[in-house]
C-alpha cells in the first residue's frame, strides 16, 4: 500500500513539475501548458498566477463595486484581481513581474467616443492651420507650404477656425496669387466648411452657374461669384477632384494617430472614419480593409477602435457581421452606423428652431431628407444596428429624439443604445427626453472653447447660455454620457477635456460658461471610461479595472487624487494595453 502511494505521489509530482516548466519560461508558453497535458481548462493553479503586478498606488477603478484599490494582477493581458496588496499578492509567483506606481495615481485607458482616426492621421502630414489668429499668419502658413509642394500637385490641410481672427471668412482671393499653379483645399476645423482657390474651383468645375445642392451651399459675393467657400454637402463638388490618399499614406496616418492617441492616454477610439458631408461612403470600407486589417494581421494595431460605417451602406455591415460577428479581434470591433441631420455652429449650418442672430435669414441645413433618414434608420435598427446620428442644432437633436422614439416604440425589449453625436445645443426640456428614451449623449468637452465666443454671437447670449453643452443636466436626467474630442477637429487630450467639463472656462475668460453645467471629477472620469464603453457595447471588454477586462490602464504623473479633482493638472506619464507599456514619457535608457 506504501508503495502505491509513493508511486501516486511521485507521479503527481511529475506531471506538477512537466506543467510548471512553461511558467518558468514565458517564451514557450504558447508551445506547451498544463491544459495541453491534462486538458484542465479550468484548473485556477495556473489560470491565476499573474505575470505582473501593479501595486502601490491610488487605482481609479470606474467600477461602482470597488472605486478605488492599490493593486492589480494581471495575466495575458486581462486583470485577475483588483484590490489590496495582499490580496492580488497571492496569485504571484518568483516570475511574476511587479510595477511599482511609487504612490501615483491610475486609472482606465482613456477611450475616445469620437474621432475620424485616419484622417486625423493623415491631417498631421498637412498645413496646419489650427489656432492661426490673423488673416497675415493664414497667408504665411500657405505660402510657406506651397513651396514645398511640386507645382501642379493639391495642397491640402484645415483645422482654420475665423472666429479665433475676428470672425471674417477666408476666401479664394487670399491666397490666389500665392498659388497660381497649385490647386488647395482647406477644411474648416470642424469638418463642415472647406475653403478651395480659383484653381481649385476651376478644376472643379464650380461657378457661378452652379445651384447649391441639398443640404449644402456655395458661399458667394455681391456678383454671386463663389468666394471659394463650400458648405457641408457642396464640398461633394470638389471632393471628387482631389487624389486620394494612398493605401501606405493611409497606413502610415494609422499608426501615426495611434502613436499620437497613446501619448494622450487614449487606449480605445470609437471611428467615425472618413466620412463627413459631400465625402464618399466607400471611404470607410476602404481604410478598414486597406488599413486596419492589414494592421491587425501584421500586428501593427496598438489601440482597440470601434468602427461605425456610414449609414446608408447598413446592408454592407449586416452582411460583414452576420459572418465575423461584432469581434473582429481583440484590436478591432464593429461598432454601427452614423448619419447626419445638420451641420454645425461654425459654419452656420447647424439646425436651430430660431434663426441664427448675425444671419437672420438662415436657420441652418437639414442636410439630409428626413424621409430617407428615418427609413435607413428604420432598416438599420431592424437588422440589430447601432444608430449613431450627428445633430448640433436645438431643432436637429429634437428630429432625432422624435425619430428614436418612434422607433423604440416598435420594439421595448431590445438593447439599442442609440446614440446622438455632438448634442451640443438643446432646447429646454430636452435634456430630460435623453433620459427618458435612454439615449447615448456622445459629447466633446473641448468644442465648448471654441465655441463660448461664437455661440454668444451667433444665437445671441441668453440662447446661447439656455441650452449649450448641457453636460451636468443630461447626467441628472438620466442621459448616459460619453466624452471624446472628434479629432482632428480638436486634438485628442482626455485631460484637457477632463478639465474643460470640470471648469468651462474659455480662452480669455475669467469665469466659467454657465457654471451650472460643470462637473466633477468622477463623473467625467466615467464619461471617458466605463460610460464610454457601455456607449458602444465594448463595457464587457474595457472602460474600467475590473477582473477580466483588457488591462488597459494609464499612470498620471501625480500622487494626489485632491490635486487632480480640483486642478486637473497631471499629464499622462505611462500608457499600458493589455498589460504592456504602449507609451511612456520616460525614455527608454539602453544598455550596452
Amino acid at each position: 500500500m506504501n508503495a502505491f502511494w509513493v508511486t501516486l505521489s511521485a507521479s503527481v509530482i511529475l506531471i506538477l513539475s512537466i506543467a510548471s516548466l512553461p511558467l518558468l519560461n514565458n517564451n514557450n508558453a504558447n508551445h506547451f501548458t498544463f491544459a495541453d497535458l491534462l486538458n484542465w481548462r479550468s484548473c485556477s493553479f495556473l489560470n491565476e498566477v499573474a505575470d505582473l503586478l501593479v501595486t502601490n498606488g491610488t487605482i481609479y477603478t470606474s467600477d461602482d463595486t470597488l472605486p478605488f484599490a492599490d493593486s492589480m494582477a494581471i495575466r495575458n493581458g486581462r486583470i485577475l484581481r483588483v484590490g489590496s496588496y495582499s490580496f492580488t499578492k497571492a496569485l504571484t509567483r518568483p516570475w511574476t513581474k511587479e510595477l511599482n506606481l511609487d504612490g501615483k495615481i491610475v486609472v482606465p485607458g482613456f477611450i475616445d467616443s469620437h474621432v475620424h482616426f485616419i484622417p486625423g492621421g493623415l491631417q498631421m502630414a498637412r498645413v496646419d492651420l489650427r489656432g492661426v489668429n490673423t488673416k497675415d499668419l493664414f497667408v504665411d502658413k500657405i505660402r510657406k507650404a506651397v513651396a514645398n509642394v511640386k507645382q501642379g500637385a493639391w495642397l491640402l490641410g484645415g483645422g482654420w477656425n475665423n472666429d479665433i481672427w475676428g470672425g471674417d471668412l477666408p476666401m479664394a482671393s487670399w491666397i490666389d496669387s500665392i498659388t497660381p499653379h497649385n490647386p488647395v483645399w482647406l477644411t474648416r476645423m470642424d469638418g463642415h466648411m472647406g475653403l478651395a482657390n480659383t484653381l481649385a474651383l476651376t478644376l472643379a468645375g464650380i461657378s457661378r452657374i452652379n445651384e447649391n445642392p441639398n443640404g449644402g451651399a456655395i458661399v458667394r459675393n455681391n456678383d454671386r461669384e463663389p468666394t471659394g467657400l463650400l458648405i457641408d454637402s457642396a464640398m461633394k463638388l470638389i471632393l471628387p477632384h482631389i487624389p486620394d490618399a494612398s493605401v501606405d499614406e493611409r497606413r502610415e496616418a494609422l499608426l501615426r494617430a495611434s502613436d499620437h492617441a497613446l501619448k494622450r492616454g487614449v487606449t480605445t477610439v470609437v471611428d467615425f472614419g472618413r466620412y463627413f458631408p459631400g465625402s464618399l461612403p466607400e471611404y470607410p470600407w476602404q481604410d478598414f480593409s486597406d488599413v486596419y486589417k492589414w494592421a491587425d494581421l501584421s500586428g501593427n494595431m496598438m489601440t482597440r477602435v470601434c468602427l461605425f460605417f456610414p449609414m446608408e451602406t447598413w446592408p454592407r455591415l449586416v452582411d460583414l457581421m452576420s459572418k465575423s460577428g461584432r469581434v473582429l479581434s481583440q484590436w478591432i470591433y464593429l461598432g454601427g452606423v452614423k448619419a447626419f441631420a445638420d451641420g454645425s455652429l461654425g459654419s452656420n449650418s447647424a439646425l436651430f428652431h430660431e434663426p441664427y442672430a448675425d444671419d437672420p435669414s438662415n436657420y441652418g441645413l437639414q442636410v439630409v431628407d428626413l424621409d430617407g433618414l428615418y427609413n435607413m434608420t428604420l432598416s438599420s435598427d431592424k437588422s440589430g444596428l447601432q444608430v449613431s446620428i450627428h445633430a448640433i442644432g436645438d431643432r436637429a437633436n429634437e428630429l432625432v429624439l422624435d425619430m428614436y422614439a418612434s422607433l423604440a416604440s416598435e420594439k421595448r425589449n431590445r438593447d439599442r443604445r442609440f446614440r446622438i453625436e455632438h448634442a451640443q445645443h438643446l432646447a429646454p426640456g430636452t435634456a430630460a427626453r435623453f433620459g427618458e428614451q435612454s439615449l447615448i449623449a456622445s459629447v466633446q468637452p473641448d468644442h465648448l472653447l471654441d465655441d463660448a465666443d461664437s455661440a454668444t454671437k451667433k444665437l445671441g447670449s441668453e440662447r446661447a447660455e439656455r441650452g449649450a453643452y448641457l453636460f451636468k443636466s443630461l447626467l441628472t436626467n438620466n442621459a448616459q454620457l460619453a466624452f471624446g474630442s472628434d479629432w482632428p477637429v480638436v486634438d485628442i487630450n482626455p485631460l484637457k477635456s477632463i478639465r474643460t467639463s470640470m471648469k468651462r472656462i474659455p480662452p480669455r475668460w475669467e469665469k466659467a460658461w454657465i457654471p451650472s453645467e460643470c462637473l466633477c471629477l468622477k463623473d467625467a472620469l466615467k464619461a471617458y471610461t466605463i460610460s464610454a464603453a457601455h456607449a458602444c457595447f465594448l463595457d464587457k471588454y474595457v472602460g474600467s479595472l475590473s477582473p477580466g477586462k483588457y488591462a488597459d490602464f494609464v499612470v498620471l504623473s501625480t500622487s494626489s487624487w485632491e490635486d487632480l479633482a480640483t486642478e486637473v493638472s497631471a499629464e499622462v506619464e505611462a500608457t499600458y494595453v493589455g498589460g504592456s507599456k504602449a507609451y511612456s514619457i520616460k525614455p527608454v535608457v539602453k544598455r550596452e
